[in-house]
């Protein structure tokens, strides 16, 4: 029944989704939590900065990004991010920052609402003996702010798990790509659907489970 299988390198397709994934998501979870520190900063050029990024960004088709990724930054203008010889790894670099680039404006807006949580309290006493914003915001308001944006954040992960399907587009041989080369090659399109579909479910499925225990036990109770 799975013979059609055979000469498919499946689960390396999956683990190119997973790299994408983990790299992504600690890029855009840097990014982001610069652009929420700067939405929140008491410089209006750099409050500016970031509510124009997060607009912008989040209503851009995430494919333009990624296409955008290759075609401009890397045929227009030559960036690479690296050695340009290896044509696989070049446009896996560039499809790790395209969606960096886009996740990062969800997760700024989802670390900004964890820091409107925090009580404005607790940073007026820390700017009262005398600590920075950069040291008020690092100690004191981040922490909470993080602890209490777990499931946001999760959904945020989940979301990043499923877009980097898009990464197909710039030729990025991850699990998407595989599946369009085997339903092209294959008479099996409902069955071949319905593994990849599973694939993704085994990787997005637990880890809402275990962030969402995560999110419990670190809540901040108030």
């Amino acid at each position: 029944m799975f013979d059609f299988l055979e000469g498919y390198d499946l689960l390396g397709a999956f683990w190119v989704t997973v790299q994408l994934t983990v790299l992504s998501g600690i890029g855009s979870l840097v990014l982001g939590t610069v652009l929420a520190a700067m939405r929140v900063s008491p410089v209006p050029l750099m409050r500016s900065f970031g509510t124009v990024y997060v607009n912008v960004v989040r209503n851009i088709p995430l494919t333009v990004i990624i296409v955008f990724s290759s075609l401009g930054l890397a045929d227009v203008f030559g960036m690479t991010l690296g050695a340009a010889d290896d044509f696989e790894a070049k446009y896996f670099r560039l499809a790790v920052f395209g969606l960096s680039a886009y996740t990062a404006a969800f997760v700024c807006e989802a670390v900004r609402s964890g820091i409107n949580t925090v009580p404005v309290g607790q940073a007026e006493a820390a700017r009262a003996i005398g600590l920075s914003f950069t040291q008020v915001l690092s100690n004191v308001v981040l922490p909470q702010a993080f602890r209490s944006v777990v499931g946001p954040l999760t959904n945020v992960l989940i979301a990043l798990t499923k877009n980097t399907t898009v990464a197909a587009a710039i030729g990025v041989a991850e699990a998407a790509l595989l599946m369009k080369e085997m339903i092209e090659n294959e008479a099996q399109l409902v069955l071949i659907s319905a593994i990849f579909a599973f694939g993704f479910v085994v990787l997005t499925l637990p880890t809402g489970l275990i962030l969402g225990w995560v999110g419990k036990r670190v809540a901040v109770k108030r």
